[in-house]
C-alpha cells in the first residue's frame, strides 16, 4: 500500500519578535523554502514508523524560534494541544527541522508554528 504524506503550507503563524526586517509573507516563503528541503527525510521516517505501526497518521503541529545568529531554528516544540500524531511520528518532524537554517538571518528572532499532517490513503 503506498502511504502519502502531507505537509501543508498552511501556516499556523510565523511572527518576529518587534518590528521585523522581513515581512510575515517572506518569512512564511523563507521558511516554506527551507522546510521543503527535509520532505524526503519526513517521509522516509514516517514509512518507517507505517511499517512497524500500520495505519499511523495524524496532525504535527510544532513551534520554534529562528536566532539571529545565523538563522538557525531552535527550541523546536511540539504543540500538544494541537497534534494528533503519536510520538514517533513527531520525533520524525522534530528531529528534521531542528538546527535548519533560514538565510538569510533576521536581526530579529523569529518564531514559527507549522503543520504537517500524515496519512494513508484508504484501499
Amino acid at each position: 500500500m503506498k502511504t502519502t504524506l502531507i505537509a501543508t503550507a498552511s501556516l499556523a503563524s510565523l511572527f518576529v519578535s518587534g518590528c521585523a526586517y522581513r515581512d510575515a509573507k517572506m518569512w512564511q516563503d523563507d521558511t516554506a523554502k527551507v522546510l521543503k528541503t527535509k520532505e524526503g527525510d519526513i517521509r522516509s521516517c514516517y514509512d518507517g514508523v507505517l511499517k512497524g505501526s500500520p495505519g499511523t497518521g495524524g496532525k504535527v503541529t510544532l513551534k520554534w524560534e529562528v536566532d539571529t545568529d545565523g538563522g538557525k531554528i531552535t527550541k523546536v516544540e511540539v504543540d500538544k494541544a494541537n497534534t494528533t500524531a503519536p510520538e514517533p511520528v513527531q520525533q520524525c518532524v522534530t528531529n528534521a527541522i531542528t538546527g535548519l537554517v533560514i538565510s538569510p538571518p533576521d536581526r530579529r528572532v523569529g518564531q514559527g508554528t507549522w503543520v504537517w499532517e500524515f496519512n494513508q490513503p484508504k484501499g
